[in-house]
């Protein structure tokens, strides 16, 4: 997980604090032709220094009592992988509907591509090191209005290079090319605009994806993808839910 990008996000004191402990742990380097071989290796047999030590440890507890509270239950593992996975169908989904929920309005799809999930969710317990570990990214989720001819690009490219997760739309893959597109159960119809929720790395190109820069209407929605992912996992909990997903046909593969 990424421990400085969570603390960009925690108040200035456990910030700062874990800030100037790291400082206090380096030696000034004073450069000089006559000094000898200086080299320590890091290893377990290095000793703690006290001082640092006993500066750093009330950050330490406080970051770990955050990181290991546990915020849902899953029964089985939510794997990662390419075409369609439970992980990739898990995220689309909710960055789609946690998306809707603080912009106010109906959005069309949702996207996130293999390479912004970094972990499979494990079967039992989900802490939010767990999520941090999925997604130790800040980026923020986006909502693009898409001419048809983008969102043609866009299921294109997801046929192509199988990375690319859309909720509520589904295809045919056949030969690397999509065929047969839905979008919230109805045909696609070029003629029309679309909307996506997804995140602000891949609509700005992120993954190869700079067709999503054509988009004829770009807003900022204040929400992070990884609190998005939080947020649906504490409000599956909160109804009596398991933290579950699976492969549910959204892709069909023809070959």
């Amino acid at each position: 997980m990424s421990l400085f990008s969570y603390l960009r996000t925690r108040p200035l004191s456990l910030s700062l604090g874990i800030a100037l402990a790291l400082v206090g742990c380096q030696k000034e380097l004073v450069p000089s032709a006559s000094l000898s071989t200086t080299d320590i290796p890091v290893n377990t047999q290095l000793t703690a220094d006290p001082t640092a030590e006993s500066t750093i440890t009330p950050y330490r507890t406080r970051v770990d009592q955050t990181m290991n509270e546990v915020i849902g239950q899953a029964p089985e593992a939510i794997d990662r992988g390419q075409i369609e996975s439970p992980l990739g169908n898990f995220v689309a989904d909710l960055s789609r509907t946690q998306t809707m929920t603080v912009y106010g309005k109906p959005i069309d799809m949702g996207g996130m591509t293999n390479g912004g999930l970094r972990n499979p969710l494990d079967k039992g317990p989900v802490t939010v090191g767990d999520v941090f570990e999925m997604m130790p990214f800040e980026n923020e989720m986006m909502v693009l209005t898409l001419s048809g001819e983008t969102v043609q690009e866009l299921f294109d490219f997801a046929a192509r290079t199988k990375i690319l997760f859309v909720a509520n739309a589904s295809y045919t893959l056949r030969n690397g090319k999509a065929e047969s597109i839905f979008i919230g159960g109805k045909p696609f119809d070029a003629n029309k605009t679309y909307t996506l929720a997804i995140s602000d790395y891949l609509a700005n190109g992120g993954d190869n994806m700079g067709f999503l820069k054509k988009a004829l209407k770009t807003e900022q929605t204040g929400l992070l993808a990884r609190d998005a992912i939080l947020n649906e996992i504490k409000q599956l909990t909160a109804q009596g839910k398991p933290v579950v997903s699976q492969k549910d046909g959204r892709v069909k593969v023809v070959n």
